[in-house]
């Protein structure tokens, strides 16, 4: 009989029972869901990370010294340990360097040219044969390739045989070069630390050709005097889960001991996997552990909805609860007939969630933050979410039967005499537990903000999730709300007096109700209040991540184009760079800039000079880093600048005339018309009258162009033991006269310098500064004082203080200077022109002119461009996976909302139907008892937007600030700023009042139909 009647039990209130059905399939469908989530994104963003890792980050590399004896026995050991650290073998390559032989010709002079040897397992597969074949082992003569560069210095060519002696080997050995090659990628990481291989040249105390490569066979037999020999390990990381970061790393970061404790005494092993590995098991660990926000505040949403329903039916069946009891049936028949209730509904769901699961994150998989990352999301049922399903779902039955054995011992006497009027007040309020839970998440929110991220160190010293910040923004979310509903009595009855006085039936009836029982409104007003919370948070989640991805962008670049490299090149000129970089397409605005750390009063800072004119449309300054705007720094920073003579016309060579009192170091400053400034030597000037003649295409390079005119800056004179003069007695451009370039300086025992032009003394430096530069070298904004920059003491105003310096890491502390007020300082100083190390280039789109430098190869440049930088950020699964997992709890926190409305509403009106029966029989109309259904409904709709909203913004400037990480979990930089979408989030509110509106008036229909008032 038992089961039959849990049967007949259950369809007897099926409105009730389907809702429960509803919300606890809603709950283990999503947090399943969320799970699958969660695992998906940790094994994506690992694998996404291992993907794209460059070689320098992923190689693990162990050296040596060795000779032909040692070799095989090290490379078992070395071979056997990155085999057991890495679980199976990778692919490991050896290198050897041989010591020095010298030229061919050259024996017995006393300084002669070099030549080394060398060995790289694969280069076939790194390189491409330029003319020959390579090298083969056996012979009489050793077979050697050769790159390139080192054949075009060296003189060598295909066939050519030659006979070398070691420094320390006298043996000859003879040579046949049979090849020449050309390395696919010079630049490439993986010739980081071999510098004679890709330039084919060192130029030192001695000259060193080479390596001439040949097999390793050959190698050992002929070369391996005791030389350095190298294994270089590349692991296939692309099935690297999350699980193994850890171990591995452990396992990476003990080969070198190993080795030595192994048999291999000398070998050294180095390599930055285990701290990548280590970072982003750090990194995988809090991208999971900020999932489990919305995953907990699903959860008291999910417990509260089924709560709120299993309180109705509860209510709902006192009498008939009591009746049973007073019949005869026991507390462990209730109890049971409760817990076959919750059972019956809560197991279909436990099966049917693991399937539902991967068809809900599909619909996330849409999301254009999702999207856009590559990651595809296409988990599969397994035990593990069968096992959370079944945990939820049991959960769930436990709730959905607790009021139910509650109220099991209660007498049918009972129950009559506790039915009437509720309290003003509830459990929960009159026990001050709503202010205990206050206490509890505020702590959890102060040590979020001050750990900046769910993940703490545990006892053992390792990592892990905390609990009590993990669960502080939900448990934020429900005090609000339950601090909220203490309004309810209060507003409610505000509301009845003002109403009363009306002459309008349906205000004054709909707000006397709601007064006289506030509980019966109070739970589907905390619950919409943590759904509305729930949504506005999490738009204001996504908002702010995206929006910081656009900071951290900015902050990075710094301007829209940032173009760093060698100042100077064969390629481009120091004064062709600029040239070449302006007049890329889509470029509006340029400035040439130094960039690179200085000694400022014995703090290390970023120093950047910039032009002060080009801020305005170059540099990326949020606005709340500074009290001053970006404009106002730009007018504070221009200082003094130097003067100059103009050269007339396009000059291609110059012809300094000059006369010296003694030997002398001289050099001649000039600039370009685009701001680079650049020295040239006229050599030890010897005593006497001089001549030098200077070509200044060379300052362009070989496919670079001057941007004319130039301008003659000054002279620099080197010290001298006594004090000697320089007299510029005449230049001559292309063989015409430049007008007033007489010019003279004396050195003494320091360098000094003479400025073309006017020769006003320069005033203070003006600077930008960041506020702990600031702070250290006690100067604020407006004040003048003493600072030290590079050892030498300048006199600076401070134009502005910023909080942090575009392209400075974070915590760095830097200054910005005028590029020109610069220069001028510099020459002031007799000191070297500042290179220009970089160009700052702004441009609506920058995507042509990358295609362009990207053609352009030869001209060395690295670019940090602002979009792709945005992008990359954007993309990064680990950064990104918390606004996937938080809209999917948004999308469920609002069909709680709604489903819990329904039901309360709905239940509700069909409990009334004898006090709206009288209503009817005292004529009140059909458009009253709507208004009267709305004004109740009304007072909870718009209590619970309201003050969802406004919980919302406290929480979200709270928490939302510190769960926004970089991909490495590590802090912003710039700081996060809470950002609130407020017209998605009105959307959203007047969608949400719309549908909730909607059910009120589908209920206000059924009503006049007299579809509720009929008995079941």
């Amino acid at each position: 009989m038992r089961g039959p009647l849990v049967v007949k039990r259950a369809f007897s209130e099926p409105l009730l029972l389907l809702a429960a059905f509803g919300a606890i399939l809603l709950a283990t469908t999503t947090l399943v869901a969320l799970t699958m989530y969660a695992s998906s994104i940790a094994d994506a963003g690992v694998r996404r990370t291992m993907e794209t890792a460059s070689f320098r980050q992923t190689a693990a590399v162990i050296s040596a010294p060795v000779t032909a004896e040692t070799f095989p026995g090290y490379d078992r050991a070395v071979r056997d340990e990155l085999t057991r650290a890495y679980g199976a073998a990778p692919a490991i390559g050896t290198s050897f360097r041989s010591d020095s032989y010298v030229m061919p010709g050259q024996d017995g002079e006393p300084q002669p040219e070099l030549l080394r040897f060398g060995s790289y397992d694969g280069l076939d597969r790194h390189a491409r044969l330029v003319s020959g074949s390579w090298p083969r082992p056996g012979g009489q003569a050793v077979e050697a390739a050769i790159s390139l560069p080192a054949a075009s210095a060296a003189g060598f060519e295909v066939g050519r045989e030659f006979t070398t002696k070691g420094r320390l080997d006298p043996r000859p050995v003879t040579v046949r070069v049979v090849g020449v090659f050309q390395l696919t990628d010079p630049a490439g990481e993986r010739w980081a630390n071999e510098p004679l291989l890709t330039r084919g040249v060192e130029r030192g105390d001695f000259t060193t050709y080479g390596p001439l490569m040949i097999p390793r066979e050959t190698f050992l037999a002929r070369f391996a005097t005791s030389v350095n020999a190298t294994w270089t390990a590349e692991p296939d990381l692309g099935a690297l889960t999350p699980e193994r970061l850890r171990p591995l790393a452990d396992a990476l970061g003990q080969v070198g001991e190993r080795l030595k404790q192994g048999g291999c005494p000398s070998c050294v092993a180095s390599g930055r996997l285990p701290e990548i590995l280590t970072q982003l098991d750090t990194a995988s660990l809090v991208a999971r552990s900020t999932m489990l926000i919305p995953v907990l505040q699903l959860l008291l949403l999910a417990a509260y909805a089924l709560m709120l329903t299993a309180r109705l039916l509860a209510e709902h069946r006192r009498m008939e609860v009591a009746l049973l009891r007073s019949r005869g049936a026991g507390t462990g028949r209730l109890a049971a007939l409760a817990g076959g209730e919750a059972l019956l509904v809560a197991l279909p769901c436990a099966i049917v969630a693991p399937f539902l699961g991967p068809p809900l994150l599909a619909l996330v998989g849409e999301l254009p933050w999702i999207r856009s990352t590559g990651v595809r999301l296409a988990p599969s049922a397994d035990l593990g979410t069968f096992l959370v399903s079944s945990a939820v779902a049991l959960a769930a039955a436990v709730l959905l039967a607790l009021p139910a054995l509650a109220g099991a011992r209660r007498t049918y006497v009972e129950e009559q005499s506790a039915r009437g009027r509720g309290g003003g007040r509830g459990l929960v309020e009159r026990a001050g537990a709503d202010l205990a839970l206050l206490v509890v998440a505020g702590l959890a929110i102060w040590q979020l903000r001050r750990y900046g991220a769910p993940v703490t160190t545990t006892a053992g010293g390792g990592l892990g999730i905390d609990p009590l910040i993990i669960s502080g923004p939900a448990l934020a979310l429900l005090t609000g709300g339950m601090l909220g509903l203490r309004l309810v009595p209060r507003v409610s009855k505000l509301a009845a007096r003002l109403t009363a006085r009306r002459r309008t039936l349906a205000p004054a009836l709909g707000a006397w109700q709601v007064s006289r029982r506030p509980l019966t409104y109070a739970g589907p007003a905390l619950l919409l209040t943590m759904a509305i919370a729930i949504g506005v948070v999490s738009l204001a989640t996504a908002a702010t991540w995206r929006t910081s991805q656009l900071d951290q962008a900015r902050h990075q670049a710094g301007a829209d184009l940032r173009l760093s490299g060698p100042p100077d090149g064969p390629e481009l000129g120091a004064l062709g760079r600029g040239t070449a970089f302006t007049a890329l397409p889509g470029v509006t605005a340029h400035s040439p800039a130094f960039r690179g750390q200085s000694e400022v009063s014995g703090e290390s800072a970023l120093l950047l000079g910039l032009d002060a004119a080009r801020l305005g449309e170059l540099f990326h300054l949020r606005a709340d880093l500074s009290e001053q705007s970006v404009a106002q720094l730009s007018r504070a920073l221009a200082g003094s600048r130097a003067g100059g003579l103009a050269l007339p016309g396009e000059p291609a060579t110059l012809t300094v005339r000059a006369e010296a009192d003694a030997a002398l170091p001289v050099r001649l400053v000039l600039s370009d018309a685009l701001g680079v400034w650049r020295d040239l030597p006229l050599g030890p000037l010897r005593e006497g009258g001089n001549q030098v003649e200077l070509d200044l295409k060379e300052l362009a390079g070989r496919s670079g162009k001057i941007t004319y005119p130039l301008t003659l800056r000054g002279l620099i004179a080197g010290a001298s033991r006594a004090e000697a003069t320089v007299k510029v007695t005449g230049i001559s451009a292309d063989g015409r006269e430049v007008p007033d370039a007489a010019l003279s300086v004396t050195a003494t025992d320091r360098p000094a310098a003479a400025a073309y032009g006017p020769g006003a003394a320069p005033g203070p430096l003006p600077v930008v500064l960041t506020a702990d530069l600031a702070a250290a070298l006690k100067l604020d904004a407006g004040q003048t004082g003493p600072v030290s920059i590079d050892r030498r003491v300048l006199q600076v105003t401070v134009a502005g203080v910023v909080d942090s310096m575009p392209t400075a890491v974070a915590g760095q502390q830097a200054l910005l200077v005028d590029w020109g007020t610069l220069q001028a300082y510099e020459l002031g100083a007799a000191q070297p022109p500042r290179p220009a190390t970089e160009w700052w280039l702004a441009a609506a789109d920058p995507a042509p002119a990358r295609a362009a430098l990207r053609e352009q190869p030869g001209w060395d440049v690295s670019v940090v461009d602002e979009r792709e930088l945005a992008a990359k950020l954007r993309d990064d699964p680990l950064a990104s996976g918390l606004q996937g997992a938080l809209m999917l709890g948004f999308g469920a926190a609002l069909v709680f909302a709604g489903l819990g409305f329904l039901v309360n509403a709905a239940v509700a009106a069909r409990e009334r139907r004898a006090e709206f029966a009288v209503l009817r029989a005292l004529g009140t109309s059909a458009r009253q008892m709507f208004g009267l259904l709305a004004v109740e409904q009304a007072f909870v709709v718009g209590l619970s937007l309201a003050a969802g909203t406004g919980l919302a913004v406290v929480v979200g400037a709270l928490v939302v600030p510190h769960i926004v990480l970089t991909g490495q979990a590590s802090a912003v930089t710039p700081g996060v700023l809470l950002e609130i979408p407020w017209g998605a989030t009105g959307l959203m509110l007047a969608l949400v009042a719309a549908v909730l509106f909607a059910i009120v008036a589908g209920l206000a229909r059924r009503l006049r139909r007299g579809q509720i008032l009929e008995d079941r």
